[in-house]
C-alpha cells in the first residue's frame, strides 16, 4: 500500500512573472500534477468519465505556505503524502523544495483535501464512498513522514 510519491518539474517561462518568479497559483498546479501522478503510478484514474458516469475529487481545502520563491529554470521536487483517509475524502500534505547543486532548499509546504464526488445529471455534485479498489492501494502516512527532519 501506498502513501507518499515524489516528482520533479523543470520550471517554465510561462510559470512565472516578469521578475522571473513563479506565480503563486502555479504552486497548486505542481501539487495536483503530483496528485495525478500519484494516482497513474497505483493504476488508478483521478477522474473516470463514462457516458452518465463522471466522478472525481473536487478540492474543499487548498492552502500553501510559501519560504522561497523558485524561479524561471529552477527544479522543483513535489513531495505528496496521505494525511489522512477518511469514507469520502482524501487530505494530502505537499512540500516542495527547490533542487540545488548541494541538495535541496524548502520553497512550499501546502494541504488538499479532496471528497469523491459524482457528477449528477441536474448538475449537482453528490459525494460517494471511497471505492475499495483505491482504499487497497493506499494508505496514511506514518508520522516521521509527515514531520521530515531535513529536506533532503
Amino acid at each position: 500500500m501506498a502513501y507518499e510519491y515524489t516528482t520533479t518539474k523543470k520550471i517554465e517561462f510561462s510559470e512565472t512573472d516578469m521578475a522571473g518568479l513563479v506565480h503563486f497559483s502555479n504552486y497548486f498546479r505542481y501539487m495536483e500534477v503530483a496528485e495525478r501522478d500519484f494516482f497513474e503510478s497505483l493504476g488508478l484514474n483521478l477522474i473516470q468519465s463514462a457516458p452518465n458516469d463522471l466522478v472525481g475529487y473536487p478540492r474543499t481545502r487548498a492552502e500553501c505556505k510559501f519560504s522561497a520563491p523558485l524561479r524561471f529554470g529552477d527544479t522543483v521536487k513535489i513531495h505528496l503524502a496521505v494525511k489522512a483517509l477518511k469514507d469520502r475524502s482524501i487530505d494530502y500534505q505537499f512540500r516542495l523544495y527547490r533542487i540545488t547543486p548541494e541538495g535541496t532548499e524548502a520553497v512550499a509546504k501546502g494541504h488538499l483535501t479532496t471528497i469523491y464526488t459524482e457528477l449528477m445529471p441536474d448538475g449537482s455534485l453528490q459525494s460517494r464512498p471511497l471505492s475499495n479498489e483505491l482504499l487497497e492501494k493506499l494508505e496514511e502516512a506514518p508520522a516521521e513522514v509527515l514531520q521530515p527532519k531535513c529536506a533532503n
